[in-house]
């Protein structure tokens, strides 16, 4: 335990983020210091935001600077500790970036209990992603039983997630997919009512006779052409809770100006349209743990998991995530 791997930003990327965007390092295992503990990253997540971070524009949170680790939260071991809240073999939720180690103050950890799910699933649907999708719909999109509740990316972490959600509350769920797999993972085990898969030539038709009373909440996680199909079906008094756009992340230069058409459509139906991010929502994650842990344990919430393995795969995981070829959530298995 004296060398740490880690993944720093080696330049801004421009469009897919590729191999040379990246570099790998080793240094000295840090040591922590008090209050503090060292952490062994065991499963790293890979999610979206990943690619805003590496941008040096104006966002909600800092960018990553050149030459810094990579950010990102992962299931990690505790191998020493200056604090009695934890000990060594604890295993937690930290915000570690692209390395096999981190110190943090102990303070800032989530401790997982290893009876409970897979320790995993702290990163998926018993954490931020699942988080965002109950915040984000119950809170902005608040459907009411029999109302209908489209998703977009619905085989992933956050999407899967919603449609789950929408039918416990007793809404109609109709997801977006990519891929006929996709679509019948979304429908045969997840329990969506309905899945169009996006890449089929009539996909805009397929939605609208999917959705055949119109759609009353639309979670917004893709944009692009999914959202153009999606807005002429929009209801009167429809809500949007605007979660992500990743079809755009790796636009350069921006894709088509829809802005003034797509503002007449919103004033005309009278649609509420709100930006989101789960920190905006931190007050609710005991209320979304409680509850979500209650609909994992007795199969009403499932997920999938997309795993690789190894530290060095992850700049290819988050390329893959970008475009859509992860099959579920995301992650990198770094050590066991």
């Amino acid at each position: 335990m004296t060398v740490n791997r880690r993944w720093v930003l080696a330049r801004r990327p421009t469009g897919e983020p590729a191999a040379a965007d990246f570099r790998i390092e080793e240094t000295p295992v840090p040591a922590p210091g008090e209050g503090g503990v060292l952490v062994r990253t065991l499963v790293l997540s890979i999610d979206p935001y990943m690619r805003g971070r590496m941008n040096a524009t104006r966002s909600y949170a800092p960018a990553v600077e050149i030459g810094a680790p990579m950010v990102g939260t992962a299931v990690a071991r505790v191998e020493v500790s200056r604090d009695p809240a934890l000990a060594p073999g604890d295993l937690v939720l930290a915000q570690t970036g692209w390395q096999d180690y981190a110190t943090a103050p102990a303070r800032r950890l989530r401790k997982l209990d290893p009876a409970d799910p897979p320790p995993s699933t702290a990163l998926h649907v018993l954490g931020m992603p699942g988080h965002t999708a109950y915040a984000g719909l119950l809170e902005i999109g608040r459907p009411a039983p029999g109302e209908t509740v489209v998703v977009a990316a619905a085989a992933g972490p956050v999407g899967s997630a919603v449609g789950q959600i929408a039918r416990i509350k007793g809404a109609r769920a109709v997801g977006i997919a990519g891929g006929a797999e996709k679509c019948a993972h979304v429908t045969g085990t997840l329990g969506f009512d309905a899945c169009i898969d996006r890449r089929a030539p009539d996909f805009a038709a397929r939605l609208a006779a999917a959705c055949p009373d119109g759609i009353d909440v639309y979670f917004e996680n893709v944009g692009g052409a999914v959202f153009d199909a999606v807005v002429p079906l929009l209801k009167p008094f429809a809500r949007v809770p605007l979660c992500g756009l990743v079809s755009q992340y790796n636009e350069t230069p921006p894709g088509p100006d829809r802005l003034a058409a797509t503002m007449r459509t919103f004033l005309s139906n009278r649609i509420t349209v709100r930006g989101f991010i789960v920190i905006d929502f931190a007050a609710l994650e005991p209320a979304f743990l409680a509850e979500a842990s209650v609909w994992v344990r007795d199969g009403r919430l499932r997920w999938r998991e997309d795993v690789a393995d190894g530290l060095e795969a992850a700049p290819r995981v988050l390329a893959g995530v970008l475009r859509g070829d992860n099959f579920g959530k995301a992650l990198v298995r770094v050590a066991t």
